[in-house]
């Protein structure tokens, strides 16, 4: 147990190291050029935390692996939980059905092929083939980090899905705004979307949330309704990780039974943090409901607490990714070759070009 009084003060000192890491992670992607590229935090602690495992970590006591694990694990549930503040159902109610369908059909679309992709095509184990998948389909480093509890898959799994990513997701972020300047702003017929079609395009296939962001705000005079429609579709997928978990975990527990290679009754698997990740979300919304009515000097205040809650619910998510970080050697990664980056290329044409097709077709069909 990490909190044993065998391993107490070493979880604790593991715990402490982790805040600290990550806290330079938080630093450094607030410095000028870091921000521009629209690095988040997590992706800074997580590139520390390879950095460490890889050359530092035999020079640090070994009783800090138990904080180490405990940051990879509970603080790691604890912070998804609280990503529901993020979140409102007026929100997602907002779009309307185009985004809601978008957001639907390209993360269960992004998520199977990408699964499939991996596993069958390029012989990836599927553990990371989903890892991968979740990661491109829903928001990213968050999305991988929810469900590799699911999934208890190894901690260099999920370090491999993150660098995809992070790695797509950022030619994403430069290569839409030029799309949009040169061929689908300028297009007549099919290849024309509007600025709020072009915003639900943008927020139903691109990866991070900060990338969603940045996209409008490269482009140059870009209408307001193009920002507005890319985050709140983003929002959309980003709320529906949670039932995805649940029908991974019941899938999950599923194929056990079916196989026999669990005896005896197989335990169903409820990811209970998705779970209350919804119900957050759904308190929010209530208290977004009440602040409707209520005086505006109570909403700032109001906002601001949550706004604070958001703050340190990033860094939580930031020392979950730096420790996991610190679990990931470079020879776990021996066998798997250029598998992962061949299934997050093959995800990426399917986000662009598929997403493309998908968001013309329900918001002019439907």
């Amino acid at each position: 147990m990490a909190f044993s009084p065998a391993n107490r003060k070493g979880t604790i000192s593991g715990i402490i190291f982790v805040a600290l890491v990550a806290a330079s992670a938080t630093y450094i992607a607030a410095l000028g050029p870091i921000k521009g590229l629209g690095i988040s935090a997590l992706v800074v602690g997580i590139v520390i935390g390879i950095f460490y495992a890889n050359t530092l970590h035999n020079h640090f006591p070994k009783e800090w692996e138990t904080g180490i694990v405990f940051s990879g694990k509970k603080i790691l549930r604890f912070a998804i939980v609280f990503y529901g503040f993020r979140i409102t159902f007026q929100q997602i109610a907002a779009v309307g059905m185009d985004g809601f369908l978008v957001s639907l059909i390209m993360l269960s679309s992004t998520f199977i092929l990408g699964t499939w992709i991996g596993h069958k095509i390029f012989k990836m184990d599927l553990d990371t083939s989903m890892l991968t998948a979740s990661g491109a389909a829903v928001c990213g480093a968050a999305a991988v980090l929810a469900t590799e509890p699911v999934l208890k898959a190894e901690g260099h799994k999920t370090a491999v899905a993150v660098s995809m990513v992070v790695l797509f997701g950022t030619v994403s972020m430069f290569l839409y705004p030029v799309m949009y300047q040169t061929i689908i702003e300028p297009a007549s017929g099919f290849l024309h979307l509007t600025p709020a079609q072009f915003g639900i395009y943008t927020g139903g296939t691109i990866h991070e949330v900060a990338q969603v962001v940045a996209v409008p705000f490269s482009i140059p005079n870009a209408p307001i309704d193009m920002a507005n429609s890319a985050v709140i579709v983003k929002m959309t997928r980003v709320i529906m990780i949670a039932p995805m978990l649940i029908v991974l975990g019941l899938y999950l527990s599923y194929q056990a039974k079916k196989s026999g290679s669990v005896a005896g009754a197989v335990q169903l698997v409820i990811p209970w943090f998705a779970v209350y990740f919804i119900g957050m979300a759904g308190v929010n919304s209530m208290i977004e409901m009440y602040l409707t009515g209520g005086g505006a000097a109570i909403a700032e205040t109001v906002h601001g607490i949550i706004s604070a809650v958001n703050e340190v619910d990033t860094f939580l998510l930031t020392m979950a990714m730096t420790a996991l970080g610190m679990g990931t050697r470079f020879a776990k990664f021996k066998g798997l070759g250029i598998a992962p980056l061949y299934t997050g290329a093959a995800m990426f044409a399917w986000l662009v070009i598929g997403g493309f097709l998908v968001t013309k077709a329900v918001t002019t069909f439907l």
